[in-house]
């Protein structure tokens, strides 16, 4: 398999070269870690990169940045891959960071370079993802003077990043970098963003590594307080409809295996959400999918029924919660969560724990021993019947379009299917969005990646680009849609040049598929401008798009062609491929909670709503 690999250059952190046209220059000896040296701010910022472990950058050059690009050819330790696209170096850091578990970076110019990672940093801001975005910014004398391609990028940013800097002091480089990193991929991990003005990269200063920081009052609670553990694990014990409500903080916290033992030790119920989907394995008999608008019924029913949710490293989202003052109610709550602002954000907490997820349900581990120690833990017997019921009654399913079209869903399994538990799958957001969450099944953590909180669209293409560069020996897939797919396709030709083979499954409908799913359901079938032209014109043609980008591009439009489209795919791996799959324009997705509306309310599909009222286990608390 062509991999995403780094590649080799000369020595990191050298002065400039000033050989002739055509010639190397003689690397330096690099002097002892922490000896001080003389450089310019620009090497100072390259070999702070090299020293916290970045080894990929995704960005484009301009004006105010443009002395960092000088150093960083020298690098080589930090791979820079030239984008098409700022949101696309913003998208990639973050698909880069959520497959690795690493840091993703990503660099842009002042202005409207900077202002084009604003969607990315908000992105990953709202799905807490590690991300350090490096800008430039005009020199120190010309900032608020409406300077040409000034932004004052701090504090547009500033409500969509974890901290931000605006550097003045060459010397602070190091540090800053230092804090930046850490703060990113510490406590709740989000993006942080490094404003740095062109002069002060072009000064001279001195380096050493590491550096001192200063992050006062920054201490995130990782160990959670042992008595509030002891009383949800007595909850747990003595619950008769107990569910595990599983967030994205799981997998933030590496706590997928924590997770795995605590289930199996107490039998109860585990519910992923979007965000969370891989920590916990699909085929394992506990789980019940994923909650929320597009959820499976069994785990939207079992957390409208639960007695005990036990909230790990989720927020209580209003696509999971639906009409917040109707769900769950009969449920008492444990919230435990890294970040305090998130306890009762939503729904008040029974049972707050703060703290780092691993550690929390570490503990908690320890604490049901214990407990089953003195008292017998309550027979979920009923409670399994009842959600077997509800799995037997209503399993994930879809029907094949009347006219004889593709049918979308069928598609997507089966890339699932034969792509492998061990594939990376990132997804754009829409219709094609739910249904790889619900018709892929994922096993382990890190094979699903996407836009959750935000709902970006134009986020699979970059996303994947950067999964690829993190785990350059994993098949990458990006499950688009036609809508999004116009977005940020541009990235293709980096990852043909960049030598990145990711797989694009379009699944080209012709519309703005979720768009004209609200239209047919709420707006009596009015599909005001959600007919992209796709089908009836094939504008584009993303096939010979694909080509003219230096990829592979195939179509399909039969139920017999998938299997084989979808292998010929998986055998080129010097390149990129996309595939068209045109399917047809009236899929929906099953089940729904429509917005606004109690998850008591879901549909199983269009008219048929699950009873109830039929429970066969007592909702006495």
């Amino acid at each position: 398999m062509t991999s995403a690999t780094p590649r080799s250059e000369p020595n990191a952190g050298s002065t400039p070269s000033t050989a002739s046209p055509g010639q190397s220059a003689r690397p330096k000896p690099a002097p002892p870690v922490g000896t001080p040296v003389r450089v310019t701010g620009a090497q100072s910022l390259v070999r702070s990169l090299e020293a916290v472990g970045a080894d990929v950058v995704f960005g484009i050059p301009g004006g105010t940045i443009l002395p960092a690009y000088d150093p960083l050819l020298d690098s080589t330790k930090v791979r820079h891959v030239l984008v098409r696209h700022e949101q696309g170096a913003g998208h990639a850091a973050t698909g880069y960071a959520q497959a690795t578990g690493r840091t993703g970076v990503c660099m842009a110019t002042s202005g409207p370079g900077a202002t084009n990672l604003v969607t990315p940093l908000a992105d990953a801001n709202m799905d807490s993802v590690p991300v350090v975005a490096i800008t430039g910014q005009q020199t120190r004398a010309l900032i608020g003077t409406d300077a040409f391609q000034e932004a004052d990028i701090c504090g547009i940013t500033m409500p969509i990043t974890k901290h931000n800097f605006l550097v003045t002091d060459p010397a602070d480089i190091p540090r800053v970098v230092a804090e930046a990193f850490h703060l990113a991929n510490s406590g709740r991990p989000g993006p942080v963003l490094v404003d740095i003005p062109k002069d002060v990269l072009q000064e001279t200063t001195s380096f050493a590594w590491p550096p001192e920081t200063h992050l006062p009052g920054y201490r995130p609670t990782l160990r959670p307080h042992g008595k509030q553990v002891r009383e949800a694990a007595r909850l747990m014990a003595r619950a008769r409809r107990p569910v595990f409500y599983v967030g994205g903080g799981v997998l933030k916290a590496k706590a997928t295996e924590q997770l795995r033992e605590l289930a199996e030790l107490t039998g109860i119920p585990v519910v992923t959400t979007l965000m969370a989907r891989g920590a916990f394995p699909d085929s394992h008999r506990q789980h019940l999918g994923m909650p929320g608008m597009h959820g499976s019924v069994a785990a939207v029913a079992a957390m409208q029924r639960a007695d005990l949710l036990v909230a790990l490293g989720a927020r209580f989202d209003d696509r999971v919660t639906g009409r917040l003052e109707s769900f769950a109610p009969e449920a008492t709550v444990v919230h435990a969560d890294i970040d305090p602002a998130e306890i009762s954000k939503n729904r008040k907490a029974d049972v707050p724990i703060v703290g780092d997820c691993a550690e929390i349900i570490g503990d908690l581990v320890a604490a049901v021993r214990a407990e089953a120690d003195e008292e017998e833990p309550t027979d979920l017997t009923p409670w399994w019947t009842q959600l077997d019921s509800w799995r037997t009654t209503f399993p994930a399913g879809y029907d094949w379009p009347e006219d004889g079209t593709l049918a979308p869903q069928y598609v997507i399994e089966r890339i699932g299917a034969l792509a492998g538990p061990d594939a990376v799958f990132a997804a754009g957001v829409g219709q094609h969005q739910m249904w790889a969450a619900q018709f892929i099944r994922y096993e382990r953590p890190g094979t699903w990646i996407n836009s959750g909180g935000l709902g970006t669209m134009g986020f699979a293409v970059p996303a994947a680009m950067g999964a690829q560069f993190g785990t350059p020996d994993k098949q990458v897939w990006a499950i688009d849609g036609d809508g999004c797919f116009q977005m940020t396709n541009q990235e293709l030709a980096t990852c043909a040049i960049e030598g990145a083979p990711i797989k694009v499954a379009v699944i080209n409908n012709g519309n703005l598929g979720m768009v004209r799913q609200w239209q047919n359901l709420f707006y009596s079938e009015r599909y005001s401008n959600t007919d992209l032209g796709t089908h009836k014109h094939r504008i584009p043609d993303f096939a010979l798009m694909a080509e003219a980008m230096g990829c592979a591009g195939l179509r399909c439009e039969t139920k017999d062609g998938v299997d084989e489209v979808i292998g010929r795919a998986m055998e080129i791996n010097d390149r990129p491929v996309v595939i068209d799959f045109v399917v047809g324009k009236d899929a929906q997705v099953w089940p729904m909670v429509a917005a606004g509306t109690s998850n008591d309310e879901i549909m199983a599909a269009r008219g048929i709503r699950p009873l109830f009222d039929d429970d066969e286990v007592s909702h006495e608390r």
